[in-house]
């Protein structure tokens, strides 16, 4: 990442207080590496963005990809970074629980005014968070992954990058043919998960379930421990969703009831169903 920041999303908080932050926008080509990711070729060729620092250099900031990021509720984007090695959405400054990423590097000096403040509105903020350490720890891939390696089978040439990530029956079917893998991925979205490869859940499929991440998935599952027919299915997709291990379908409910409104999914932390620590998303 170099110098700048898109000039989209600036409505968070952090724009505003205690300082606030007028950007001076310019105009710039979209970089190349943008259209290597997935529905790059969709972006314009300009590309709105503003300068946080003016060091005159393209790298030495660091960005953190989009994927996964805001995938569990105490994260958040603040900026994305204009960078020249990986996707359009790359974060540039962002939050998970109590830690400020701040991905550019220069002095205040080298700071513009509108950078400047950002950082002391930055740093003001994230003190609100104190103690409320991140909810999940990094575990796998997102599912996005599985897209976006689907189309370098033909350009990476090592046989068990395809078979490590994406298993022998796929590479039986879909070798050398990297549109066929992309189509199959994004046809079932919702249903990737990642268990050593990345996987299209099949189980749900055969339920009628059309989402392996909504809450309202997880309540199906949970009323399907009554159906004899469809018991041992569902508890196995409970097991596989959730840190949970009740014996009955009692259990499941009551522990579902409680938690209702604090269950989130997480695809980059496992897969799986979580509860937010009650109280922990209550703000100072």
């Amino acid at each position: 990442m170099g110098d700048a920041a898109h000039g989209e999303s600036l409505d968070h908080e952090v724009y505003f207080k205690p300082f606030k932050v007028e950007p001076q926008f310019e105009s710039m080509q979209t970089p190349s590496n943008y259209r290597r990711f997935p529905d790059g070729d969709k972006l314009p060729d300009k590309m709105k963005v503003w300068r946080v620092q003016n060091t005159g250099k393209r790298v030495g900031s660091v960005v953190a990809r989009s994927y996964g990021f805001t995938d569990s509720p105490d994260a958040e984007i603040i900026a994305l970074g204009v960078n020249t090695g990986k996707e359009y959405g790359a974060v540039g400054i962002g939050r998970h629980g109590n830690i400020l990423q701040w991905g550019y590097w220069a002095a205040p000096s080298q700071m513009t005014d509108a950078g400047r403040k950002l950082f002391v509105n930055c740093v003001h903020y994230i003190s609100r968070f104190a103690g409320k350490r991140p909810l999940i720890r990094r575990s796998t891939s997102h599912r996005m992954k599985a897209i976006r390696l689907a189309a370098l089978i033909t350009r990476i040439k090592d046989e068990w990058f395809f078979l490590g990530t994406f298993g022998p029956d796929l590479k039986k079917k879909y070798d050398g043919n990297p549109e066929g893998l992309v189509k199959y991925y994004r046809d079932d979205f919702e249903l990737i998960y990642r268990y050593n490869t990345f996987r299209v859940d099949v189980e749900l499929k055969s339920l009628g379930i059309t989402s392996n991440r909504k809450v309202d998935t997880l309540e199906r599952l949970i009323s399907l421990l009554k159906d004899e027919t469809q018991a041992e299915t569902a508890r196995s997709l409970l097991a596989r969703y959730t840190n949970q291990s009740f014996q009955t379908p009692e259990q499941w409910r009551s522990w579902f009831k409680q938690n209702k409104d604090r269950i989130y999914f997480t695809d980059v932390g496992g897969y799986k169903f979580l509860v937010v620590p009650e109280g922990y998303l209550d703000k100072k």
